[in-house]
């Protein structure tokens, strides 16, 4: 995990970027906006739970000292430009941008309020900073890289089931981690003397078609869960 910011810089940022707004704004807005972008489904209770805990050990209480505006696409990476404007015309003073696309349509929204985004990719490759050592533009974040772990993730699954031959690998089409990875996970299934088999869905009713597949062909298929591809889906489908 690649860390560029922590917690008390977030609690600095955030009051500069407060400090920065002009008069009229913050008439109009009687308490800082901490924009939340996110590209899938709202987040489990625990996880907003978590958040907020964060700002109040910081010493920010959402709802007295600060507003916290949710904006999420729910897999629609296409609505995400305008939730990205939506949040800056709503005054806030930083966005957090959670995963990838959603980080790249803050990135592009805007160049002057800070983003904070979160991400399993490698975020130079992505274009979204430029160096890990210094933020050089407003954005700055945490990488946990989990999309390189797509090798280690497949040869753990075939100590475990060494009797599949063929992998399912449940891709989301619309992800642009998919590409790269399904590549990278190609090349391991054929050193590992493995077939693999992309699986492509990028809504509900794919997914469901595709877990009737698997199950009808259990016993030569198992899938394996790409980390990442389908956060913004709730996956209730058994093998």
């Amino acid at each position: 995990m690649t860390a560029f910011i922590g917690r008390r810089d977030f609690i600095t940022l955030l009051g500069g970027a407060a400090a920065a707004w002009p008069l009229a704004a913050r008439a109009q807005q009687a308490l800082p906006v901490i924009g939340l972008l996110h590209e899938g489904l709202p987040a489990p209770l625990s996880l907003t739970v978590a958040f907020q805990k964060g700002l109040i050990e910081g010493g920010i209480r959402g709802g007295s000292s600060v507003k916290i505006e949710n904006r999420w696409a729910e897999g629609q990476y296409d609505q995400l430009p305008a939730l990205a404007a939506d949040l800056i015309d709503h005054g806030a003073g930083i966005i957090v941008a959670v995963y990838l696309v959603a980080a790249r349509a803050a990135k592009a929204a805007t160049q002057r309020v800070p983003i904070v985004f979160v991400t399993g990719s490698d975020p130079i490759a992505a274009d979204l900073v430029s160096t890990l050592n210094r933020p050089t533009s407003n954005l700055t974040g945490v990488a946990f890289m989990f999309t390189r772990l797509g090798e280690r993730n497949l040869a753990t699954l075939h100590e475990l089931i060494p009797n599949a031959v063929v992998i399912g690998a449940l891709v989301n089409p619309n992800n642009p981690n998919a590409e790269p990875q399904a590549r990278d996970l190609q090349t391991a299934a054929h050193t590992l003397g493995l077939q693999l088999v992309i699986l492509a869905a990028g809504n509900d009713r794919e997914i469901d078609s595709i877990f009737t597949t698997l199950k009808d062909g259990r016993s030569k298929h198992c899938s394996l869960r790409l980390m990442g591809f389908f956060s913004v889906y709730r996956i209730s489908s058994p093998l």
